[in-house]
């Protein structure tokens, strides 16, 4: 089997790897500015498809199915993002020939529209937020739907996903432009601007249940994911296994979600997403038909490779496993890492990466297609990777993980890791005591705008330092005690002199 990678970036380069170990050919595709990524060059084989903008390259059906033909491949993987989740390709894959690496078109199609959704997980006794089961027409519809199902409550695009379409809405006379901006929002995203209504939980935690399913209808599942910590709906930190769920909460959340997979048919690897009260209580939110950006988490704690496992499903191959082989072991969290500036209302960044230094060591694992010289651009997604830590216990990996962000040195972009580490350090988040709205409510605690201007002022105040020191002969060491290290050792350390004053 020749796989040909149709995604860019951390999760091309960790799909590349996967198919090394498996022995399999591989190709990579690329837009002009990715010309020179890593994906590009790991592969075996690379095809150009065209300008930069998604929908001339990535977005781009034929070109991708085209760049398979003229190389032979006869597999793709979609990664996350991108074309993933979208049924049309995986049915273009299909008839093209080509093994699609996820689910078939059908079981991504059902998924896809939330509406479809809800409508086959309650016929398989999944429960789901009390809401609509098909589109309102309008805002009048709206209107009296929400008053039906009860304050606050949630309008979400039909086709939806990323945090896109969503309108929250705590009073009757919000409804109406709440409807109106998620249809045009909804419109612009994803084509559809179909909207549907569900009541609104307030500050529940969201916990995913990671799937595995061959084709002969075998599932199993690997555990939930803890993935409240989010910002605009985006997840920021994950972590596995959850402090809020109990054993029994994990084994019947486990069965549901296997019992959502097979519902549809499902084969490969997927997720299913929960949102969970106050009590314990949860109710189906969505399932992700694809790889998730955190599944890193659930590999490390139950020690399995969930990419070699598509390949393997893919390949025809049986499931590997049984429920009772499934075994978790210790604690991982997951940040995510992005080119922007949290002192600038989290903009993205773009520029050129002069400096790299990144992390190492007992129990990390960083995921990502970095290397210095690297051009970030504003045409893709800004995730730069994602930084997993391990330990036996959440303590031990959250102090792994702390250790690791300051290890992690980047100039010449902005990126979230001094945001990341201000919410490792929040009381709250340390003892497990957070939701869904934990970054909301505590935004001003995390930006810290007054750090980013001292440690600009600590900066230039030991460059100057440093410089006067080195023109009078005395240099001074990292940790400002002079005479604790000698000046032979110095001279090699001119660098991390000022980097030490600012740890």
């Amino acid at each position: 089997m020749k796989v040909l990678v149709a995604n860019r970036g951390e999760i091309a380069v960790r799909i590349l790897r996967a198919c090394r170990i498996e022995g399999l050919p591989t190709v990579a595709v690329y837009s002009d500015v990715d010309r020179t990524e890593i994906h590009v060059r790991m592969a075996d084989e690379a095809v150009r498809l065209g300008e930069p903008e998604p929908r001339s390259s990535y977005l781009n059906i034929e070109r991708i199915l085209e760049a398979a033909r003229r190389t032979g491949a006869d597999a793709v993987h979609p990664g996350y993002g991108f074309l993933s989740e979208n049924a049309d390709f995986a049915a273009a894959v299909e008839d093209a020939g080509l093994v699609f690496i996820g689910p078939g078109a059908e079981a991504i199609r059902a998924m896809g529209d939330k509406i479809v959704a809800r409508r086959k997980m309650e016929e398989a006794g999944v429960p789901v937020v009390p809401g609509t089961l098909d589109p309102v027409e309008d805002a009048g519809e709206a209107e009296r739907r929400a008053e039906e199902i009860g304050f606050p409550v949630m309008l979400k695009a039909v086709g939806g996903g990323g945090g896109k379409g969503i309108r929250i809405v705590r009073e009757p006379d919000g409804v109406r432009e709440a409807f109106e901006r998620a249809s045009s929002e909804a419109r612009t995203a994803f084509g559809n601007p179909a909207i549907y209504l569900e009541r609104y939980l307030e500050n529940p935690r969201h916990i995913e249940i990671q799937v595995l399913a061959d084709r002969e209808g075998r599932a199993v599942h690997f555990g939930e994911r803890e993935c409240s910590i989010q910002r605009r709906h985006q997840k920021i930190i994950e972590e596995a296994p959850s402090v809020r769920v109990t054993e029994e909460m994990r084994r019947e959340m486990g069965e549901t979600a296997v019992r959502a997979a097979r519902a549809i048919g499902y084969v490969n690897a997927g997720t299913v997403e929960f949102l969970v009260d106050a009590e314990g209580r949860f109710w189906f939110l969505e399932m992700n038909t694809r790889l998730q950006v955190e599944h890193p988490v659930t590999e490390m704690v139950y020690r399995v490779d969930l990419v070699r496992e598509q390949l393997r499903i893919a390949r025809g191959e049986d499931l590997r496993w049984k429920q009772s082989d499934v075994r978790r072991m210790g604690h991982a969290v997951e940040a995510r890492i992005y080119a922007e500036d949290p002192q600038s209302g989290f903009l993205p960044s773009a520029g050129r990466i002069e400096h790299l230094e990144m992390p190492g060591g007992p129990g990390i694992r960083l995921d990502t297609n970095l290397f210095e010289g690297q051009e970030i651009s504003l045409f893709y997604d800004p995730i730069l990777g994602k930084l997993i830590c391990f330990g036996n216990t959440r303590e031990s990996a959250l102090k792994r993980l702390g250790e690791a962000l300051r290890e992690f040195q980047i100039t010449g972009i902005k990126t979230t890791i001094p945001f990341l580490l201000r919410v490792l350090r929040h009381p709250k988040f340390l003892a497990g005591e957070f939701d869904t709205g934990f970054v909301d409510r505590h935004m001003e605690d995390l930006r810290d705008e007054g750090a980013g201007r001292h440690r600009e002022a600590a900066v230039i105040a030991a460059a100057l330092y440093a410089r006067e020191q080195e023109r009078s002969g005395k240099p001074v060491p990292a940790d400002g005690r002079p005479g604790s290290l000698s000046p032979w050792v110095l001279a090699g350390r001119r660098d991390s002199m000022i980097h030490g004053w600012l740890r």
